[in-house]
């Protein structure tokens, strides 16, 4: 994993991307956004959290260590890995954040390619990683790019005083991108949440990429998605000022 940071000072905000490995796509972006950079301050661009679940989904099961492949292959009840979702271990890491763990909707209590929580909050390197990277940097600000769906989620039971915040800064991304907010209903343990919960900073995930795409979203969908949200953190970097 790589971070690489663009511009200088504050705000300072973080975005990352490809933590489904089926979501692999969204890594390219990051090099968009780079060459764009930021409007004001600084933000750190981390284009792959989850290498090992991309290569699974791009690849497929040649892409594991030997040892490694009847395991996969049991988990995943199948050689197509194309919609894998999970690291290499069978955890879903966009639920592997203390944020209500455990409570989502769909939830599980099994390795496999989607949706398990894992043995504990921060039981994977990768969101072990992420987590001291973030209190690392202390972010202002951070965005998890997705797929697919074409919205914006930034609720996560916060408080009446940085609700409004938030909205208004969601508002500004959703005007960069042309998606509508919405509300992931009955999700929990990601790491937007965590941002929220956790370190009380606006954090929102951005799902990239029209429904008229397939999982998973591959070359095809790479200039619709860079022409909607090739702007999207130069514009909310710059209306970070005054929050």
């Amino acid at each position: 994993m790589y971070a690489v940071k663009v511009g200088e000072g504050s705000p300072v905000g973080l975005v990352q991307y490809a933590m489904h490995g089926r979501e692999f796509i969204t890594a390219r972006l990051a090099f968009h956004h780079y060459k764009i950079g930021v409007a004001r301050g600084s933000c750190w661009l981390i284009p792959l959290i989850n290498p090992d679940g991309a290569l699974l989904s791009e690849r497929g099961i040649e892409s594991a260590p030997n040892a490694h492949r009847q395991t996969l292959l049991d988990m995943n009840v199948g050689e197509d890995f194309s919609l894998w979702k999970a690291n290499g271990r069978g955890v879903d890491l966009n639920v592997n954040f203390p944020a209500r763990w455990g409570k989502g909707m769909k939830n599980t209590r099994m390795t496999g390619a989607e949706n398990y929580i894992g043995k504990s909050p921060f039981s994977e390197p990768e969101t072990r990683a992420l987590r001291n990277f973030t209190l690392k940097i202390r972010p202002d600000y951070t965005i998890s790019y997705h797929t697919k769906g074409e919205e914006i989620y930034w609720y996560f039971y916060q408080s009446t005083r940085t609700c409004p915040r938030d909205m208004s800064l969601a508002s500004v991304l959703s005007q960069a991108t042309g998606y509508p907010l919405a509300q992931a209903k009955g999700s929990a343990g990601g790491y937007k949440d965590w941002c929220i919960q956790r370190l009380g900073i606006p954090a929102f995930t951005i799902e990239a990429g029209s429904n008229d795409f397939d999982h998973p979203l591959g070359e095809n969908a790479l200039e619709d998605i860079i022409e909607k949200n090739g702007t999207a953190i130069y514009a909310l970097s710059r209306e970070m000022q005054d929050k």
